[in-house]
């Protein structure tokens, strides 16, 4: 009886750890996003006017490509950019929306997420 109990324990260890490292993985994708975004809205030679402000669609582009290197996939229409150029100053604001699917062997569940350049990281979990 002790062996199955221990193959049990460790059963349960290796489930929760491949669903721990699931959960923890796709958050800090979304932390790297986080930082990617608001690197790109700084755009600082645009707003000392030293380069001219990028086109909303290759800021769309961009933000799709860096999202892409952390392995989140995300259409267009997933990304808002807003640009505002006034004679003081020009403001990128980047937000994305997306969920992120984990699934575990018998259960799966979305991890909704909306990283801005603005705000600090949104979540929820929804089943």
């Amino acid at each position: 009886m002790g062996k199955a109990k221990l193959i049990l324990v460790l059963a349960i260890v290796a489930l929760a750890l491949a669903a721990g490292w699931q959960i923890v993985s796709c958050h800090l994708a979304n932390t790297e996003l986080q930082d990617d975004l608001n690197d790109l809205s700084a755009q600082s030679g645009a707003q000392i006017g030293l380069s001219a402000p990028s086109a909303e669609d290759d800021l769309r582009s961009a933000v799709i490509r860096r999202a892409k290197d952390h392995d989140i996939e995300l259409a267009p229409e997933q990304v808002t950019v807003h640009h505002t150029v006034t004679s003081d100053a020009s403001v990128v604001t980047l937000a994305v929306d997306y969920t992120a699917r984990v699934n575990l062997l018998v259960y799966s569940f979305t991890l909704h997420f909306t990283p801005s350049s603005t705000k600090k990281i949104g979540i929820s979990s929804s089943p």
